[in-house]
């Protein structure tokens, strides 16, 4: 697939029969016409090359370091670029030319800076330039153009369910690259498909480019369209959504927001660093001030429709290099009363016995995905949040969903 398989944003998709094979050897660049030539006079840019090579090897992230070769991740592994290290003035002379003034200005004042770049028509970047030991770094994310679906992501149908809703929150957790993005996008795309209604999404930068369909979308990115989160966020109920995608629930403020949507009617979609449904809560909840959190709490229980976490694996077959790992949250009444109990722990037990209706915990994918023989037990094993309760399981041995309900 993070992702094309998954990615956070998106960015190893499954390759196909004709994907690249993964080597030690480092990668050829591909040129780009030179300067004086016609890829030139098309507005062509150095850096291009490099951006070129990540898109024809389907990889999914660039860097670039200063006094070092540039190098790329395919299939979560890290590649050396051929060629010579960089100097650092050779890479600010590549990123500046494709930065605002005014971005570079950011970037020298506070050393760092979030932006996007478009690759022609072959792919998007999201890129964070940064500062290190006194030198320039860049790290690229490569967005495909496909908004792939959830077949082609490896991702279980019961996420169809879950978009079509017309209200409440959905948060999607993971670490960074572990498929948030790419996963929301398959949703966002579902409803832009089959539904007449108005998407407005506030992103850092902007990620997936929709075409509008069935619905029409409107995207704004900060920094581009609005000055930050809270302007964006400020404004939003008057933008007249009826779905909502907040690109990173970051802070107390943009989590008001969306509960404030969500509670007025709206879908709201987000995303949270957090690495299981117990976890997501809990995450949630700290970004609040310890005497606000109750109210947050009651205000989970009422608007919360789902969590959806997420860990991007290697795969064993060469078509799938990267597949996701999925558990399912949905929010059904006794999910509800547990959260209202403060017994967030006891939420897996409720998704262990509600395989039918669409919920499955990490422990349950993780045997399908080694069953399948997606992926190998020993990198099962070392994702399962509980190794043993795998090993039973891929033995047949029927583990129980536990004290669930008081």
């Amino acid at each position: 697939m993070d992702e094309p398989a998954l990615n956070e944003t998106a960015a190893e998709q499954p390759g196909g029969n004709d994907a690249p094979q993964i080597t030690d050897e480092p990668v050829e660049i591909l040129a780009v016409e030179s300067e004086e030539g016609p890829a030139a006079r098309n507005g062509s840019k150095r850096i291009d090359k490099f951006f070129k090579t990540v898109n024809k090897m389907r990889a999914s992230d660039l860097h670039l370091k200063a006094e070092s070769r540039a190098r790329m991740r395919m299939g979560g592994h890290i590649k050396s670029i051929k060629g010579g290290p960089l100097a650092n003035d050779e890479i600010e002379a590549m990123i500046y030319e494709i930065m605002t003034p005014e971005q570079i200005e950011i970037y020298k004042r506070k050393g760092s800076m979030d932006f996007a770049y478009q690759f022609g028509e072959a792919a998007r970047f999201r890129i964070n330039v940064f500062r290190q030991r006194g030198k320039t770094s860049v790290a690229a994310r490569r967005i495909p153009f496909e908004i792939l679906d959830y077949d082609a992501l490896h991702l279980p149908t019961s996420l169809a369910t879950i978009a079509e809703l017309h209200q409440g929150l959905v948060l999607v957790s993971g670490i960074t690259g572990s498929g948030k993005s790419t996963t929301i996008a398959a949703m966002i795309e579902q409803i832009n498909q089959t539904r007449a209604c108005h998407i407005v999404t506030v992103e850092d930068p902007i990620e997936f480019m929709y075409t509008d369909k069935k619905a029409f979308i409107n995207q704004r990115e900060i920094g581009l369209d609005v000055d930050n989160f809270h302007d964006a966020l400020k404004y939003l109920m008057r933008e007249d959504p009826d779905v909502v995608l907040i690109g990173e629930m970051r802070d107390e403020e943009t989590f008001s927001a969306a509960l404030q949507a969500a509670e007025s009617g709206h879908l709201v979609f987000g995303t949270v660093h957090a690495s299981g449904t117990s976890s997501t809560i809990t995450r949630v909840l700290e970004l609040f001030p310890e005497d606000a959190r109750d109210l947050v709490r009651s205000s989970l229980v009422f608007n919360l429709q789902a969590i959806i976490c997420l860990k991007l694996l290697p795969g064993l077959r060469a078509d799938v290099p990267r597949i996701p790992a999925v558990e399912i949250m949905i929010a059904n009444s006794t999910v509800r009363k547990l959260i209202s109990e403060k017994r967030d722990n006891d939420i897996l037990g409720v998704i262990r016995n509600s395989y039918n209706e669409g919920m499955i915990d990490f422990g349950e994918y993780l045997r399908k995905l080694v069953v399948e023989e997606f992926i190998s037990s020993k990198t099962a094993y070392s994702v399962a949040p509980n190794p043993d309760e795998l090993r039973m399981r891929l033995k047949g041995i029927s583990v129980s969903g536990g004290g669930i309900i008081g």
